[in-house]
């Protein structure tokens, strides 16, 4: 467990990297905009990604997504656990799988799965760890980078200690760093744990690691009630993917759910704003489409890549 003096020592240190200036001392701020003003802006602002949850009802395997996010022209991609699941079941070798993600000059820079890390009951947490380690580790022999955390088996009451959370959410990054693999703490908006941005990122500051970071989505922090003004306080590391989407103003906020999700720009979402709040923060950002649209799912699934890589491209293009 994380006593709460070592918890307060670390989180000081890494706050710069969470939090941009506005919530710490003034000589602190100071000392945080020279160094982010100083920083050399990366060539590449964004890298444009596709979650595969954006073509999923296809049900094309792991093996054929790769070959359709190649050829729609991605830099990379977020899989679902499953679906490599079912290709190892399959006989398929992850070895293989890494050296078509690499010949197709793809990077794997998250994926999705669900592990109850995070939940009160000790026996569901303790399973939940263990499908965690298993599956991180499927993700780094294919190369990956980052793995999504969110509440998951914690979605509905009681409201889960704070302080709790981020001591299962550093053992989820010490997990990581033995495997190589950043956890990321995903926000859901329709949860009753960890749907608000400011929680998200509270529980990932009191951690004190430094890979520490929170998995945003903007249909996500609209269906939880965050403004995206928030992001303006975070540094440089804090969301390093942003899971893209937008929505409409019908129905109403109590009442969407992920099927209303569509293409970036094609909704009300303040989508050119949040973008360059991310790019005044600095660093360079992943800006992976994630949908799930029955529409969509009908839909040629190439067509659908390739229509969503140029909605990325053309908001992004307005930062």
């Amino acid at each position: 467990m994380i006593s709460r003096k070592f918890s307060r020592r670390q989180a000081l240190s890494t706050a710069g990297w969470l939090v941009g200036g506005a919530m710490a001392a003034p000589k602190f701020t100071a000392a945080l905009a020279v160094e982010k003003n100083s920083e050399t802006p990366p060539a590449k602002p964004f890298l444009f990604c596709l979650n595969t949850a954006t073509i999923r009802g296809q049900k094309l395997g792991i093996v054929k997504e790769i070959e359709l996010v190649a050829k729609a022209g991605f830099d990379g991609f977020e899989p679902w656990v499953d679906t490599i699941d079912e290709y190892v079941k399959g006989g398929g070798k992850l070895a293989d799988l890494r050296k078509q993600i690499t010949d197709a000059g793809l990077t794997v820079e998250g994926a999705i799965g669900f592990p109850e890390w995070i939940v009160d009951d000790e026996s569901r947490r303790a399973k939940g760890m263990e499908r965690a380690k298993r599956e991180m580790d499927m993700i780094a022999k294919i190369g990956g980078k980052r793995f999504a955390a969110p509440p998951a088996g914690a979605t509905d009451l009681p409201k889960l200690d704070p302080l709790k959370a981020a001591e299962r959410y550093r053992e989820l990054l010490e997990l990581g760093d033995q495997i190589g693999i950043v956890p990321e703490l995903e926000l859901w908006g329709f949860s009753k744990n960890l749907n608000r941005l400011g929680e998200c990122v509270w529980v990932a500051m009191e951690t004190g690691h430094p890979k520490a970071c929170v998995l945003a989505d903007i249909f996500h922090m609209y269906n939880g009630g965050s403004d995206y003004r928030g992001l303006r306080l975070l540094g440089r590391d804090a969301v390093q993917v942003l899971h893209m989407n937008d929505y409409p103003s019908e129905p109403p906020r109590e009442k969407i759910d992920d099927s209303y999700r569509t293409y970036p720009g094609d909704g009300t979402a303040p989508v050119v704003e949040i973008l360059r709040s991310l790019r005044t923060n600095g660093g360079q950002k992943v800006l992976s489409l994630e949908l799930f649209s029955k529409k969509y799912w009908a839909a040629d699934p190439l067509e659908v890549a390739k229509t969503g890589l140029a909605k990325l491209k053309s908001v992004a293009g307005k930062v």
